[in-house]
């Protein structure tokens, strides 16, 4: 049983991590617009701590395909934070508020995507604290795009995730 479990992890994993790559892909026309966060919610609550071998492995690909310059950086730590507190969230919450919740952190991790990422930005190029608020203010309107197209997704968080653990406990997983 546990050669099987380490099986399907082997395998399951990393073709998530190579999900969430095509999925950004997939709506690259579409700036801040993406079922990344939205998946990384839904293999969190199936996989709880697991979840953080297809986010690095998406890191890592979007990396490669993109190049490992100074804006990839935030990438090591922001998907990370989205996994904690999803990770924190009570596992047995009753479906009328997890179908609240989810979209809720989903929609939160967007609109705070540029304050998240704020800091290394700051670290890179030496932005003062004024000039940190600067260059948040001005990715706000991708924020607000980025956290509205989140709660869209993050509607799908609680069917999705219900399903792959359905599946996963059909498994032995």
């Amino acid at each position: 049983m546990k050669t099987r479990q380490q099986v399907l992890r082997i395998v399951l994993l990393p073709m998530f991590g190579a999900m969430l790559f095509v999925s950004k892909i997939a709506f690259e026309a579409l700036p801040n617009i993406h079922p990344v966060a939205m998946l990384i919610m839904v293999f969190t609550l199936a996989y709880r701590r697991w979840a953080l071998v297809p986010i690095y492995i998406y890191v890592i690909l979007f990396g490669a395909f993109y190049g490992f310059q100074q804006w990839w950086y935030p990438h090591l730590y922001i998907w990370t934070i989205l996994w904690a507190v999803t990770m924190l969230l009570p596992k047995k919450l009753p479906d009328k508020k997890a179908a609240f919740i989810y979209p809720a952190v989903c929609g939160l991790h967007g609109f705070l995507y540029g304050t998240l990422w704020a800091p290394s930005q700051a670290l890179i190029f030496g932005f003062n604290f004024k000039q940190t608020l600067a260059w948040i203010g001005s990715g706000l309107l991708f924020d607000v795009r980025h956290g509205i197209s989140n709660i869209c997704m993050g509607l799908l968080i609680l069917p999705l995730s219900k399903l792959l653990i359905k599946e996963n406990e059909k498994r032995g997983l």
